[in-house]
């Protein structure tokens, strides 16, 4: 095979630049505003083997949040009031509960936890806008704990909200409520039984 020159070499590697260029351009098209972005998969944490339960929320209207749901912060002036949930269905020898909120829409890479609380009683079937005593209200992504509503970029597409009640093999995570939203997430799902899910969408 004969050897390309250098300067035929570079002609080359800037062409293969500008096509790399080109197709990160057209990956990222603006919306209004705020430029859209691609998508990356990634794993949910719960093992495909873990059963299934009905998980409903009497706040979301057709499934959105209302405005006492939103987040209070980050440009939004919601209530930041935490979801009602029910659940039914849960396993006999479920030994607790955890509940998250994850935005799979949000554009880090990486999606955004806007909920995560666990060490709920085994024998709970709703959860309030409070946490019953001895469950630990663990932090999200914004560095604070508790729940933070929903508050998607201006312009962007509708976010989806997946919100999870895990019933779990454990009756306490033995985490500090500090544990980052991923070693949480990862940690109780090393223990689930079965899960149920419900989903609340959001835009601006």
């Amino acid at each position: 095979m004969p050897r390309l020159s250098r300067t035929t070499a570079l002609l080359l590697s800037s062409a293969a630049a500008l096509t790399l260029l080109g197709a990160a351009d057209s990956s990222a098209q603006v919306r209004g505003d705020f430029r859209d972005f691609g998508r990356v998969s990634v794993r949910s944490g719960i093992p495909v083997d873990a059963a299934r339960f009905t998980v409903s929320s009497p706040d979301l209207v057709n499934g959105t949040f209302p405005r006492a749901n939103w987040a209070n912060s980050f440009g939004c002036d919601g209530g930041n009031r935490p979801l009602r949930l029910e659940w039914r269905g849960a396993p006999a020898g479920t030994r607790s509960f955890a509940v998250t909120m994850f935005d799979q829409d949000a554009p880090t890479g990486s999606g955004f936890w806007h909920w995560l609380s666990w060490d709920l009683p085994a024998t709970a079937t709703a959860l309030g806008n409070a946490l019953p005593p001895g469950a630990v209200s663990g932090t999200e992504d914004a560095g604070l704990p508790g729940y933070l509503g929903p508050c998607p970029p201006v312009g962007d597409r509708p976010h989806r909200y997946r919100i999870t009640v895990y019933a779990l093999d454990t009756p306490s995570l033995a985490l500090p409520a500090a544990t980052s939203p991923a070693v949480a997430a990862f940690t109780l799902g090393g223990h689930v039984l079965a899960y149920g899910q419900t989903t609340g969408v959001a835009a601006r």
